[in-house]
């Protein structure tokens, strides 16, 4: 009797044009299409695991990011994936991009190619400042602004594609990226304009993004440190209380040594 009534109904909503009921997926094709993507610009396989699956993958992004490893698309794995962060590709612990690129000079120049309107160009002009600042408080690296002609580090605030091959994707999601040092685009760091850039928590702190970014500028990569500057997921602090930690203190003075006295 009971699968007579079954395959009554199964024949009621057939004939209605109304879609069979099927035991729901947890996670649609949608949601496991923008993990690939995710995975693939962030977590990319190296030559030596580019047959991993898509399940070793997922757990290599929870690791990461000290998630619970199951593998499986969850929703704190989607909620981590949905938080403002950096365009770089990820890597474990602080570490430097592959062969260890660096400024073979301590002395470096910076100059835009064009301002956000979110702030006067004398603020944006401080906060930047002091994002070098970072730095070169732990290193022997010095860094001047320029106005015209050739700079190490050219910054740039731009929408969706804007010829370098990694497009920006609107508000929230990835909010800048730079490139490892040398020649040509090397060095350069780029902002989402579509951010509402703020001197404070109003919209995304361009301070400590451009700080973090600045550290890919300078040859450093991501770290799986929570509270570290390089790791890859923006959250606000108060500037005025920002301190580097240990973790990027090491990296950067990995590559350039730690700052030198002045006699």
């Amino acid at each position: 009797m009971k699968f007579i009534l079954l395959c009554t109904v199964l024949f009621l909503l057939s004939s209605l044009g109304l879609p069979i009921p099927l035991k729901p997926a947890p996670w649609g094709s949608r949601a496991l299409s923008q993990m690939k993507n995710y995975l693939d610009r962030f977590f990319p396989p190296s030559n030596k695991v580019g047959d991993q699956t898509l399940e070793e993958r997922i757990k290599t992004m929870q690791r990461f990011f000290h998630l619970t490893v199951t593998g499986k698309l969850n929703s704190e794995t989607e909620e981590m994936m949905k938080q403002p962060r950096c365009g770089v590709p990820d890597v474990m612990d602080y570490t430097t991009f592959p062969g260890r690129p660096k400024w073979r000079k301590t002395y470096l120049t910076y100059r835009f190619i064009n301002y956000t309107p979110d702030l006067p160009r004398s603020v944006v002009n401080e906060i930047i400042k002091k994002a070098f600042k970072v730095w070169s408080d732990v290193t022997p690296l010095k860094f001047q602004q320029v106005f015209s002609g050739e700079a190490d580090i050219l910054i740039r605030f731009a929408r969706y594609a804007h010829g370098d091959s990694s497009p920006f994707d609107g508000t929230g999601g990835i909010l800048a990226h730079a490139f490892a040092p040398g020649l040509g685009i090397g060095g350069d760091a780029h902002f989402d304009e579509d951010e509402r850039w703020s001197e404070y928590n109003r919209g995304v702190n361009l301070f400590l993004v451009a700080a973090h970014e600045f550290g890919h500028s300078l040859g450093l990569g991501h770290t799986n440190v929570r509270g570290a500057l390089m790791y890859p997921i923006y959250y606000f602090i108060n500037p005025e209380a920002f301190r580097l930690s240990y973790d990027d203190r090491r990296g950067i003075q990995s590559l350039y040594g730690p700052k030198r006295d002045n006699f």
